[in-house]
């Protein structure tokens, strides 16, 4: 405190002591107090320094300065640090993405380089993002990857669903994708071009991000306790690696593994395969070729059919024609015997004829000859009766 005269005013040792100190302590004013900041941090690091992390609150936007927070956790604590990622340094990182086929997203670890800068609207100190190695989230991709397949594998049951069975007719389909996406409109179009009458029940599904994992084993798991159910489609189309990388987390695979019913899946990507692929029952390239699968199966299922029916009914000619053979070797011995009958019958009857025909003439004489005699004395007793 400042100290008083007795009658209550400011001493004159006081003030040339005040203005002693403020003359030994020079205050700066706050864009100084910011300037002497940047600087200092510029002498620390230098051109800049590379930071590693995970990406939270990403929002991507088209021809706008992008802005994010790079999270660590450990052991239970929460370090962060916001990112500005300006359009100038977008436009330039672009090509080094595409050509890893990274998109930066919410979720995603990466190594970043840049410089600390306080912000002098705002006070805000900011990390300005001027480049990044797509290495590194390469390989804490492929890291995650091997942890999950080492977990599973340890379970024993790893190739599960490749063990069940799909029906030779699988005419009804839960179709585990997004709704809106050309994914899902490839797929239904194609079986319905087959006109074969493929019953498809849909579930809609996010096909990356956090939602992702819970809502595709979600939608696994449903259609798996349904019994109106004959096979599981998981598709989406494309990606980068890793927006596709959601398809190597453990919730998905351990679903597709616990499902009684057979999954196949459609990634859609030519050349990476993901854990997804690897336990199900069978995986496809493409939407497209999944509905190809389905089709394929019921046309050579008809086809065998088709091929059964051919053989029995080549079969039944040929017993028939068997029957007909017989038949007729049958009708010609009957018609033989007959004949021999009728021709013995014949024999015998000109026999009888031959022996009767004496007979008879001998017969009709002695008749001939009572009725003369009996006419005779006919004659004769009517005479006596009309004599006097």
């Amino acid at each position: 405190m400042t100290p008083m005269g007795q009658n209550g005013s400011m001493s004159q040792g006081a003030l040339e002591f005040d203005e002693q100190q403020e003359s030994a302590d020079a205050t700066l004013t706050v864009s100084q107090l910011i300037d002497e900041i940047n600087g200092s941090l510029a002498d620390r690091f230098g051109r800049g320094v590379w930071v590693s992390g995970e990406i939270k609150g990403f929002r991507p936007a088209t021809g706008k300065h992008l802005y994010f927070d790079l999270v660590e956790e450990r052991n239970g604590q929460r370090a962060v640090i916001s990112v500005a990622f300006f359009m100038g340094v977008q436009t330039r990182l672009r090509p080094k993405l595409a050509q890893a086929n990274l998109e930066l997203a919410d979720g995603v670890k990466v190594r970043i380089f840049g410089a600390l800068d306080m912000y002098a609207p705002t006070g805000r100190v900011s990390f300005k993002m001027n480049d990044l190695d797509p290495r590194f989230t390469l390989g804490d991709l492929a890291a995650q990857r091997e942890d999950v397949i080492r977990r599973l594998q340890a379970t024993g049951r790893f190739a599960a669903n490749q063990e069940t069975y799909l029906a030779p007719v699988p005419l009804n389909v839960g179709l585990v994708t997004s709704i809106d996406s050309a994914a899902y409109n490839d797929f239904v179009k194609h079986l319905d071009t087959a006109g074969i009458g493929f019953r498809v029940v849909e579930l809609d599904a996010r096909m990356q991000g956090e939602e992702c994992p819970g809502m595709v084993s979600a939608g696994i798991r449903r259609f798996g306790a349904r019994g109106d159910i004959d096979v599981i489609v998981v598709i989406r189309g494309g990606g980068s690696k890793n927006d596709l990388a959601w398809f190597d987390n453990e919730q998905i695979a351990l679903a597709i593994m616990d499902s009684p019913l057979p999954v196949l899946t459609g990634i859609g990507h030519e050349i990476d395969r993901h854990i997804a692929d690897d336990v199900a029952y069978e995986s496809f390239k493409t939407p497209t070729a999944v509905a190809d699968r389905l089709i394929e199966q019921v046309l050579a299922f008809r086809q065998d059919a088709e091929s059964v029916w051919d053989a029995i009914t080549a079969r039944v000619a040929a017993v028939v024609d068997a029957g007909s053979g017989q038949l007729d070797g049958i009708a010609h011995r009957i018609a033989r015997a007959t004949r021999a009958v009728v021709e013995r019958s014949d024999e015998r009857l000109s026999g009888s004829a031959r022996r009767l025909a004496p007979l008879a003439a001998s017969v009709v004489n002695q008749a001939l000859t009572r009725t003369a005699t009996a006419q005779q004395r006919l004659v004769v007793a009517t005479r006596t009766h009309v004599s006097r």
